[in-house]
């Protein structure tokens, strides 16, 4: 039976590995073309039908592409960084549930690496740590829009991890309990059941903190093209920019389903939906918001950032946890 159970680990391991890699990838065209969209442009249009072969031309040049160390770097740090981004985007993942049990062959399937009665909180604890991925690969670099681009990652995430964290604690409240498995369970019997009736302010206060967090406009601060060239990866090419990137849109994978599992309704069927479908979704509603707020909103300043986030957003995450708090009371 041990056995049994470190081999499912290991394929959901390499399973995960392998779609999130390759969704990432995904992604990244389809943000292409929806932005091209919304810019009246085409986007990808020659490599392939559609612009779709574009993604493998990509892969290709990136792993081909001359890996480049500036001479006044320090080496095994500059090295190190890209795989604490990427590997604490996957290391998150493993206790995301991200669909329902299901059987093959008469085995039951569960879609979650670790199935631990804190979830959240590692998720959110491991997502911290990769800050570490930036931030030392912008000290490390020997650019000064590189360093400048570190100590933005610094003060962005560290920010708004706090109102990710505030937020989540109301619905935690509710619930009483930090499994994600438990919080979507809690949410069955039907839209009316969802979490984001109850918490429509900590659901808009972690969407926001969301965005932050995954790099996204208009919190894109870490390597604003328009000021710091392209921040903490300036001085990365090849591959290495590319785990950078695999490992951004991984985290944008994983808060996508940590908001359709914690506000709305997770894995739960929804309506004639079975609950497989309908988490894939929501989180490709997510996604799609994401990409459409990067084609409508400008770039905002590091100073607008720090004032929404302390002076607006925390005050408002404070306040819910205890209006909550009362309101359980009584």
């Amino acid at each position: 039976m041990d056995t049994a159970i470190i081999i499912e680990t290991i394929v959901k391991v390499i399973v995960v590995l392998a779609v999130f890699s390759a969704l990432a990838g995904f992604t990244t065209y389809i943000e292409r073309k929806i932005l091209a969209f919304m810019q009246r442009r085409l986007g990808p249009t020659n490599v392939g039908p559609y612009g779709l072969l574009q993604i493998a031309a990509d892969g290709i040049k990136l792993f081909t592409k001359e890996d480049f160390i500036p001479a006044n770097a320090n080496k095994p740090i500059f090295m190190i960084a890209p795989i604490i981004t990427a590997a604490t985007a996957f290391i998150a993942m493993s206790a995301v549930p991200f669909l329902p049990e299901f059987e093959i062959f008469g085995y039951t399937v569960r879609p979650i690496i670790s199935d631990i009665n804190i979830g959240v909180l590692f998720v959110m604890s491991v997502g911290a740590i990769g800050l570490y991925g930036p931030l030392l690969g912008g000290m490390s670099s020997a650019n000064k829009w590189a360093l400048i681009g570190g100590a933005r990652t610094t003060i962005q995430l560290l920010s708004y991890e706090v109102v990710s964290g505030l937020a989540l604690l109301a619905p935690i409240m509710m619930i009483g309990s930090l499994s994600l498995i438990d919080i979507n369970n809690y949410q069955a019997g039907g839209i009316g059941n969802w979490i984001i009736w109850y918490q429509p302010l900590a659901f808009i206060l972690f969407l926001i903190a969301g965005f932050a967090e995954t790099n996204r406009t208009p919190f894109d601060l870490l390597e604003h093209e328009a000021e710091l060239v392209a921040g903490y990866a300036t001085e990365y090419s090849g591959m290495r920019w590319g785990m950078f990137f695999i490992g951004e849109y991984a985290n944008l994978f994983t808060i996508s389903f940590l908001v359709a599992l914690i506000f709305l309704g997770g894995f739960e069927p929804l309506w004639f939906i079975p609950g497989g479908l309908a988490i894939v979704l929501k989180v490709m509603l997510l996604i799609f918001l994401f990409l459409w707020t990067r084609a409508s909103w400008p770039h905002i300043r590091p100073d607008q950032l720090m004032w929404l986030c302390w002076k607006i957003l925390m005050p408002l995450a404070v306040l819910n946890i205890l209006v909550t708090g009362f309101v359980m009371m009584f």
